[in-house]
């Protein structure tokens, strides 16, 4: 998954503990092999370099992973897209490399997820446009955490914590018999030993925190960052960073990176539409650093005093 995966589990024996943690992590690394952007094997990469010519058989976890991730772009009317590939690919944040404004143009116009096709009764998935490449990276990191407790339940863990970067799926209480205590950064002191904005106590949920302070560079003043937006190709520039609380790691995790696109107003808006259908909630800390939380957290989510 290209990034750290810590599982926690509460259980009476470390030996059934270390086996189901073992066979969790198995399960992650499996199915990144099957989306990974950057591998020539993957099932990903195969959809990719059949762009435009054929359609591309896929297992079942990859047509459900890409059907989930259609639903969310047709929810949030393509502010979340997976389609975003050939943009992705220019940026390198690491070696601080902006592409030119003529190659965001030449690439945008592949970028539309209602040009991926898929076929659940062939489990196969097209690519319309030849120089189409989806990137499963805004969402896959919700499901493998989804599908880690599935099997840490399967072997008899009754609670814990599978936290993928960013994305935590919580379930059964802590040793204490609470909830799981979670802690959202502060997108602007994440350097700093007080890096904690706020807290917020889960079980048997998820949350997804997306931020302009977890992979950017920074030239003449200006901060470029890693959630781009469909449909311009350039960092969104309306939020500083979006958690969102919902049952499903998948979901919190896709709707985190479409409610920083869609900024706090239009955002905020999606959430309280999607709310009951998704069990979901957000913290959204605007580009002005107010904090705008959904109504049915206010109470739940313990908000650090300096703010």
């Amino acid at each position: 998954m290209d990034t750290f995966v810590t599982i926690t589990v509460v259980s009476d024996s470390s030996e059934k503990a270390e086996l189901a943690i073992e066979k969790a992590f198995e399960e992650i690394e499996r199915f990144g092999s099957l989306i990974n952007f950057f591998s020539d094997k993957s099932e990903v990469a195969l959809i990719n370099k059949n762009a435009g010519i054929s359609e591309v058989k896929v297992s079942l976890i990859t047509l459900d992973l890409i059907e989930k991730a259609v639903f969310v772009s047709e929810r949030s009317e393509g502010a979340f897209d997976i389609s975003i590939g050939p943009v992705m690919r220019l940026w390198d944040f690491h070696r601080k490399v902006k592409p030119s404004d003529i190659e965001i143009r030449e690439n945008i116009k592949f970028v539309n997820y209602k040009n991926i096709i898929i076929n659940k009764e062939k489990s196969t998935v097209f690519l319309r446009k030849k120089g189409m490449m989806i990137d499963l990276g805004g969402i896959a990191k919700g499901y493998a955490a989804d599908m880690a407790v599935e099997i840490l339940k399967k072997n008899n863990i009754g609670s814990g914590i599978v936290a993928i970067a960013g994305d935590i799926v919580t379930f059964g209480k802590n040793p204490d018999g609470n909830k799981w205590n979670i802690g959202i950064a502060d997108p602007r002191k994440n350097n700093d030993s007080d890096k904690i904005l706020a807290k917020i106590a889960l079980s048997d949920k998820a949350i997804s925190t997306s931020g302009d302070y977890q992979r950017f560079f920074i030239i003449d003043g200006q901060r470029f960052h890693h959630l781009l937006d469909p449909k311009t190709g350039y960092p969104a520039d309306t939020c500083r960073s979006v958690s969102i609380v919902a049952g499903k790691g998948i979901y919190a995790d896709a709707f985190s990176t479409a409610v920083f696109v869609l900024g706090a107003e239009r955002g905020m808006k999606l959430v309280q539409e999607l709310g009951k259908e998704l069990e979901m909630e957000a913290v959204v800390i605007d580009k002005d650093g107010i904090i705008h939380t959904t109504p049915a957290l206010k109470g739940k989510i313990e908000i650090e005093r300096s703010h």
